[in-house]
């Protein structure tokens, strides 16, 4: 039978929680489980339900921690600047952990870390003079944006430095009479004269823009 390696730290539910998220930084959330979570913690599968309830219980606190990452909107900043600082932390906590992205946007989170994280959010755009019915339109269109644009460059079938060779190969098979305005742009893309990566900031800043108009109407 497994035993735990007395020469690490005692078993808890935090160090089960961080060696999840290890894990699913390493292999993907699909094939966590809990015998594979205990053999990498050196115990019994069934030695983890004395510290954490199941894996439903797992999976809500893995998303805490990445959600813990994230900076929070400073009280009393612009809200323009507080939104764009908490959607570039958040862009990059998603990043760090890649599996994240469609597991807090595929279960109910109601953890302190995320309800301090929304709350924070709802008091800047409140504060900014938004009524509460905007308040929540702008805080889904913003996280949908960036859950959004973090899935799809998580998923995205090349990486920025192949898009070059990946434009030139795919070139000759756009017919010119057809597709002419897809072909100036991979051309673009394919001679280097641009190099076709998304900026996540661009977007964020025409959402940003868009949400400051709202305001004067």
């Amino acid at each position: 039978m497994a035993k735990e390696n007395q020469s690490r730290s005692p078993l808890s539910s935090e160090r089960v929680l961080r060696e999840a998220v290890a894990y699913a930084d390493e292999n993907g959330i699909d094939s966590l489980s809990m015998r594979r979570l205990g053999e990498r913690l050196g115990v019994e599968a069934m030695s983890l339900y004395n510290h954490v309830a199941n894996k439903d219980a797992i999976l809500d606190g893995m998303v805490e921690m990445v959600v813990a990452e994230i900076d929070l909107p400073a009280a009393g900043a612009p809200w323009k600047a507080a939104m764009r600082d908490r959607a570039i932390s958040a862009h990059a906590a998603l990043v760090r952990h890649p599996w994240s992205s469609a597991l807090i946007v595929a279960r109910v989170n109601v953890g302190p870390s995320m309800l301090r994280y929304v709350e924070s959010t709802l008091g800047s755009l409140r504060s900014a003079g938004f009524s509460m019915e905007m308040v929540d339109h702008a805080w889904n269109a913003m996280d949908s944006y960036i859950y959004g644009f973090t899935l799809q460059e998580l998923n995205f079938p090349f990486q920025p430095e192949e898009y070059s060779d990946a434009a030139e190969e795919y070139l000759p098979q756009l017919p010119p009479d057809r597709y002419p305005n897809l072909i100036e742009l991979s051309g673009l893309v394919a001679s280097g004269a641009y190099d076709g990566v998304h900026r996540f900031e661009f977007g964020f800043n025409l959402l940003l823009d868009g949400l400051e108009k709202s305001l004067r109407v």
